[in-house]
Order: structure tokens, then C-alpha cells, then sequence
């Protein structure tokens, strides 16, 4: 059964990682191109326009062109992307409004699978 989280109705940045989050692990050296995960397009379908998407990824600046022209030919969003990331963890550190509002949300998936998490909007947070 999916997760579901809860979130404001306020605009939100949406930290992804590239390699086995949205496009499969490693694919762009295994098999010389990238492939698109199944259900990421509908999952970045949900992702609001007001919203800013921030993509980081372990590849080297090497595989810049190739990496901006998979996420361009399959209409992948990208408002910035960060190249050389450390393979260790993506860690988040954000406050907490004065309302208790939690300003960060984490979600960790299998790798090679698009989060099974269905995120929710309450207007009156």
C-alpha cells in the first residue's frame, strides 16, 4: 500500500537523483543511452508549475549533453542540475514554521522503481 504524505498547498522544491530514481541505474554506461523509468513521466506529471525541480546526479560534467538532452527529448522538467554529487547520501536539512509545518520531506525507493508514495495536498496547512 502506497505512503501517503501530506503537504501544503505552498509552492515546493523537488530534490530528485537521476541515476535509478528516474532513469535507470547506470543505463547511460551500460547500455550507451539513458531509459526513462516506468511511471516517472506520470509521477513528474503531479509535480506543480509553480513548483522549482532540482536535479542531482553522481555523473561527471562529462555527460553533461547527453544528460540534458535525454531529460529535453523525453520532457523532463529541470529547473537546475547538479553534476558530480557524492555517491553517499543526499542529506536535507530544512526548519520548522512557527505552525510546526515540517519544511523537509525525505522518501527513499528501491532503485529502478519510481517512489510509490502519493503526495497529497491539504489547503489548509
Amino acid at each position: 500500500m502506497p505512503e501517503t504524505i501530506i503537504l501544503s498547498p505552498l509552492p515546493k522544491t523537488w530534490i530528485l537523483d537521476l541515476d535509478g530514481t528516474l532513469a535507470k541505474h547506470n543505463g547511460y554506461k551500460l547500455d550507451g543511452h539513458d531509459t526513462l523509468l516506468p511511471g516517472a513521466k506520470e509521477f513528474l506529471a503531479n509535480i506543480r508549475p509553480e513548483d522549482t525541480v532540482i536535479i542531482l546526479t553522481s555523473r561527471t560534467e562529462a555527460y553533461r549533453d547527453l544528460t540534458l538532452d535525454f531529460l529535453s527529448q523525453n520532457n523532463i522538467r529541470c529547473d537546475h542540475i547538479l553534476f558530480n554529487a557524492p555517491y553517499g547520501e543526499r542529506i536535507v536539512v530544512n526548519d520548522r514554521k512557527p505552525s510546526g509545518l515540517a519544511m523537509s520531506v525525505a522518501v527513499n525507493t528501491p532503485r529502478d522503481k519510481i517512489p510509490d508514495t502519493i503526495f497529497k495536498v491539504d489547503e489548509t496547512l
